[in-house]
């Protein structure tokens, strides 16, 4: 598996910066969150998308895939009853795969839970249907542009929408296309899921359904950080061949986002050792 940092934790720094940063502590590659490139992430001029793919290149890591999508521009949603609202986010969605896929990305992570809140009431299952619907078109796009579109369960402290993997995978399921699949945030899992994290990669990973994988504490610090034990996590993907990202995405950066990234992909390459 490769080894990717979010790329928020270290936002403060110019993206070469971030790259040179991700490369020389370990990581494999870099994880984008769109909203850290500006306001109009899924715009954004050739010029620009070309420099970001440099960089990367230049420090010799991929950018492996976007998370976060729909924090910027502002006011989108996948569940919103306004007609404009869905045909903004479903084109910045569109944009947002066309550019995962000019700058080499395999995968799109799609969490934003602020962006997909569940009205209270009786329209519930119609934003619920509505949601189901952008993520079909989501997975169209990603078909088309031969990368993998992820719908991420999160926690309840968060959304009320897709808490789980089983959740997501009756979604994908019910879909039925190979480029929208789930993944596994261990974060969430363990604040939400009643199995342990790695009897959850045990019986997920196996159906080809987890496409993508977070790793952060419960506590929503980085791995190494706080009461997850991460070497069962690290030996259930090992054991069943797991070969894709496992990007490192805390939430609290302690004590800062470059010393945060260090510790924690030295933590994990030494639990890969134990496993050796």
């Amino acid at each position: 598996m490769r080894f990717s940092l979010c790329n928020e934790v270290v936002r403060e720094l110019p993206f070469a910066a971030q790259c040179d940063l991700a490369a020389s502590l370990g990581y494999d590659g870099i994880e984008l969150a769109p909203f850290t490139l500006g306001a109009d992430p899924h715009r954004l001029p050739a010029a620009e998308i070309a420099a970001l793919r440099r960089a990367a290149s230049d420090a010799g890591i991929a950018i492996t895939s976007l998370h976060w999508l729909l924090v910027a521009p502002a006011g989108l949603s996948i569940t919103s009853d306004d007609a404009a609202t869905q045909a903004r986010t479903l084109d910045v969605i569109a944009g947002l795969v066309a550019l995962a896929a000019e700058l080499g990305a395999t995968h799109l992570v799609h969490g934003s839970p602020a962006q997909r809140v569940l009205p209270e009431g009786a329209d519930r299952e119609a934003a619920r249907a509505r949601a189901i619907d952008a993520f079909a078109f989501a997975g169209e796009r990603a078909r088309a542009a031969g990368v993998v579109y992820c719908i991420e369960p999160l926690d309840r402290g968060q959304t009320a929408f897709v808490n789980t993997i089983a959740e997501a995978a009756a979604i994908v399921r019910a879909i039925g296309n190979p480029a929208l699949r789930t993944m596994l945030d261990t974060c969430s899992a363990a604040s939400t899921e009643t199995e342990p994290l790695d009897a959850l990669v045990a019986r997920w990973l196996p159906t080809g359904l987890i496409a993508h994988v977070h790793l952060n504490d419960a506590n929503r610090r980085a791995p190494g950080q706080g009461a997850v034990r991460f070497t069962p996590v690290l030996a259930a993907l090992r054991a069943q061949g797991y070969t894709g990202t496992a990007a490192i995405e805390p939430f609290e950066y302690i004590p800062d986002g470059p010393t945060c990234a260090a510790r924690a992909i030295g933590y994990l390459r030494g639990l890969l050792e134990t496993l050796t």
